[in-house]
């Protein structure tokens, strides 16, 4: 068990969680209603966290069945970014597709909803002008695929990151959820 496997566990847990956040993701983003407020925020990184419960799978199966029930914590931790790398490509991949697909609305829906909760907060019309050039900037960078691109996978990798240190910390004692005979 050896290279092969850790391909296999890889792609199969990180397909799976890659297809699990990216049908939370179009969900989201269809039906979430207002895409910038807090509860759409609360809902992605939710979202996230439930697909990418699979790291922990994936590395406990890999520590159960080709490990022979125990991992040592850097294997285990190569592991799971592994599996949040492929899950966090699939995001991004989703979200280019999405965007491309509904017109890359998201953005001025983003901006407007920003500018109207300063406004709303009694933002000066100095302190307004001010967002709205700073947002229409971020705008133009974010229409281009380089800067889009790393800004999407910086949404998701450290929280997979995070997951996996989490389940390597926890699966590295064999104890813990001990494989069944």
């Amino acid at each position: 068990m050896g290279h092969n496997s850790i391909l296999r566990y890889t792609l199969l847990f990180g397909a799976i969680a890659g297809i699990v956040v990216s049908v939370l993701l179009v969900l989201g983003a269809s039906f979430g209603g207002d895409h910038t407020g807090p509860w759409a925020m609360a809902f992605g990184y939710l979202s996230m966290l439930v697909a990418l419960s699979f790291v922990f799978v994936g590395v406990k199966r890999y520590r159960d069945v080709a490990k022979g029930g125990a991992i040592r914590f850097w294997p285990a931790f190569g592991l799971g970014v592994l599996i949040a790398l492929v899950a966090s490509v699939f995001y991004v991949v989703t979200w280019e597709v999405y965007s491309a697909l509904t017109a890359g609305d998201w953005m001025a829906e983003h901006i407007a909803a920003t500018i109207e909760a300063r406004r709303a907060a009694g933002a000066s019309p100095e302190e307004i002008a001010a967002l709205s050039a700073e947002m229409e900037g971020f705008a133009r960078l974010y229409a281009n695929w380089w800067f889009r691109m790393p800004v999407t996978l910086s949404e998701i990798l450290p929280v997979g990151i995070l997951v996996a240190l989490i389940s390597a910390a926890i699966l590295r004692n064999p104890k813990v959820l001990p494989a069944r005979p």
